[in-house]
């Protein structure tokens, strides 16, 4: 399975449009090579240098979408869960919905966007944090893609 997007590229600097120093839209998003008999997706955004690259103290998490269609093969920029049928939204550590930038308070981050092929679509988790999240498809994971970017305020 791969993930990859238009908008900057593995390991490359993530355009301001896409952080808090711009309108802080979510990024394109291309997925290909899902694995037959997968039956929804997942994705997580987050960032393991907060709050300091140099001394990381946690893992902020900046997107959380699951049950996606395992047919899709792209995400629009600025996509919402209501764009995709059947996908629900999770909580980032802003405690709310949807895509949220980065936004790095000193030094440059690393951004994971994980995208996982699940052998099951979850029930409804109730707008879950990443760590439900994780533990509803503990056991349901048929293959994970990562693509990093960077960034740093300027």
């Amino acid at each position: 399975m791969r993930i990859s997007s238009t908008a900057f590229s593995a390991g490359g600097e993530i355009p301001a449009k896409y952080t808090c120093q711009g309108p802080n839209l979510s990024p394109p998003i291309e997925i290909g090579e899902v694995p037959p008999g997968s039956k929804s997706l997942a994705l997580i955004v987050d960032d393991p240098d907060a709050p300091d690259p140099a001394a990381p103290k946690m893992t902020w998490v900046h997107w959380v979408l699951y049950n996606i269609a395992p047919q899709t093969k792209a995400l629009a920029e600025a996509v919402a869960a209501r764009d995709l049928p059947g996908a629900h939204e999770g909580e980032n550590d802003w405690k709310a919905t949807g895509y949220r930038g980065p936004c790095p308070p000193i030094g440059k981050h690393r951004y994971f966007f994980k995208l996982y092929a699940l052998d099951a679509a979850l029930p409804d988790l109730h707008k879950p944090g990443k760590a439900a999240l994780e533990k509803a498809m503990h056991g349901h994971i048929l293959a994970k893609a990562e693509w990093m970017g960077l960034y740093q305020k300027k």
